[in-house]
């Protein structure tokens, strides 16, 4: 039986044996051409519109040269791209899973775990943010019986085009028309819906294209600015009757003292220096703020968190863009995990552990993105609610607040044991005998003592009888069900209480200690 990958395209041995794209050489040898070199609008436009017809060679090496040259940019894409390499993942079984189901999900958690170069994976994935897609070549090896990724290479957007028909496939570049169709197993193809539409509009990058245009002209403007106005204008003033050779030897000096600071012209000239036009910056500043400020809000769903304003903002105000910017990232995890289920965790149980799969019982890829609550609001509330008759799962307790449930054998941290009535007693006599003051309110203490021991074995008496009550229409009816709750009561306690108790009141009344 031919093993398939997950959308029924079968294996090529050969998949296993090289790179798929060993066979292409041109494609290592290429050289990107930098359309961003002398960009203009009207050349921008012709980018982007031969990407929607297919070719996004010229796209993506444009996407690679706006990295490269604007520093916010990189900045920006950059606390995207690494915010999810931080994030603790596991792979975790379907729902109601098997036993077999089970121990798979746990075999590809410790694959998965004595992978180097994972983090990497997970960082080149999210390329696709900005440029629409990202697609990692996988280079099998043998290890013992298993098949497993002895590397994840990156492969540059620019070696792939889209298919003809529907322009949503991705293809490699090896001079055919229609391109070359990625083999099963080769590889792991992430397409990211950063917005809507088909792949080669799907990419950030396609929006901020244009503020980073905008932005190249007002820095360029500025340097022209400020070459322009930020140095005096010279005049150079020579005799009539000068031969042109003393024109030049002047026109020299002129262009020395502007800048080296320093020059020499003949006896009888003159060099006047004139103040420099009127001007401002602030235009030039304004226009590049507002493509960082627009750059950091298609990236990070907000400007607060980038500081691209330059100026200080209010605390309050930046948790609701890191909110944003969490939403974000939630999105980013769901997709990069889905991605990773079908090209990576699929292939890797069909070649190691055989059989047919059902796409639907695949273990699934989880990011771990639930913010631990603020302890100190459950460690107010969460006493006061049950005191108050609320029955809280512990359970509950520990996943809001992030707190994992011990095992066997783990040490555990606890407050110190109750003090029991006896001991209360004990302690005052102790306190009698050793010292000649008298304690403040050692009757008033016990009563503590005794009433906070009580609480707990009274409440296991009291709550059975209130819902009996509830549930009763008359006193009759109560009286005559009353005797159904001997039976449910476990009065060993209760009892063991009261003889404590009294026991620790006659020791303190002997002894004089009350």
């Amino acid at each position: 039986m031919a093993i398939v990958d997950i959308h029924g395209n079968p294996l090529q041995q050969r998949t296993l044996r090289e790179p798929q794209t060993s066979q292409l050489s041109q494609l290592h040898s290429e050289f990107a051409a930098h359309p961003s070199s002398g960009l203009t609008p009207p050349r921008l436009a012709a980018i982007l519109k031969a990407a929607e017809a297919g070719d996004i060679r010229a796209q993506c090496e444009l996407f690679q040269d706006m990295e490269e040259k604007d520093a916010h940019l990189l900045a920006e894409i950059g606390k995207r791209r690494r915010a999810l390499t931080t994030v603790d993942w596991e792979v975790i079984p379907p729902r109601e899973a098997s036993a077999t189901e089970q121990a798979e999900a746990d075999w590809l958690n410790e694959v998965l775990q004595d992978l180097p170069d994972f983090e990497d994976l997970l960082f080149d994935l999210l390329d696709a943010i900005g440029k629409g897609f990202s697609c990692i070549e996988l280079d099998w090896a043998r290890y013992g019986s298993e098949w497993l990724p002895a590397a994840f290479n990156y492969r540059e957007a620019s070696w792939f085009q889209l298919d003809p028909a529907t322009r949503t496939e991705l293809r490699l570049r090896d001079g055919s028309p229609d391109g070359q169709a990625l083999n099963p197993f080769g590889w792991i193809v992430h397409t990211h819906k950063a917005k809507s539409g088909y792949v080669a509009r799907g990419g950030l990058y396609r929006v901020l294209a244009w503020p980073f245009l905008f932005k190249n002209y007002a820095v360029r403007d500025l340097a022209e600015f400020l070459e322009i106005y930020g140095l005096p204008v010279r005049l150079g003033i020579y005799p009539n009757g000068a031969t042109q050779n003393e024109k030049s030897t002047l026109l020299n000096a002129v262009v020395s003292i502007g800048h080296n600071a320093a020059g020499i012209i003949p006896e009888g000239m003159a060099i006047d220096f004139k103040e420099a036009a009127k001007g401002t910056h602030e235009p030039f500043d304004w226009m590049v703020n507002w493509a960082e400020k627009s750059m950091s809000k298609a990236i990070l769903g907000g400007t607060l968190t980038s500081q691209a304003d330059g100026q200080s903002s209010t605390n309050a105000l930046g948790n609701v863009h890191n909110e944003v910017r969490h939403d974000l990232l939630k999105s980013d995890a769901k997709q990069v995990a889905s991605s990773l289920r079908q090209y990576l965790l699929y292939p890797l149980l069909v070649l190691n552990k055989g059989g047919e799969r059902d796409p639907r019982r695949l273990p699934r890829f989880r990011f771990d993105l639930v913010e631990p609550e603020d302890m100190s609001t459950y460690a107010e509330a969460l006493p006061k609610l049950v005191e108050a008759g609320m029955q809280i799962p512990l359970s509950w307790a520990h996943e809001k607040l992030r707190i994992p449930l011990p095992t066997k054998g783990d040490a555990v941290l606890g407050t110190s044991a109750p003090v029991s009535p006896l001991q209360a007693a004990t302690r005052l006599v102790a306190l009698k005998g050793t010292s000649g003051d008298e304690v403040a309110d050692p009757l008033g203490d016990l009563a503590e003592d005794l009433a906070t021991d009580w609480q707990p074995v009274a409440n296991m008496v009291e709550g059975p009888v209130q819902q009996l009550l509830a549930s009763c229409k008359s006193i009759e009816e109560f009286r005559d069900r009353l005797p159904e709750l001997i039976p449910q009561m476990d009065a060993t306690k209760l009892a063991e209480q009261i003889a404590e108790g009294l026991f620790a009141a006659t020791l303190a009344g002997r002894t004089g200690a009350v």
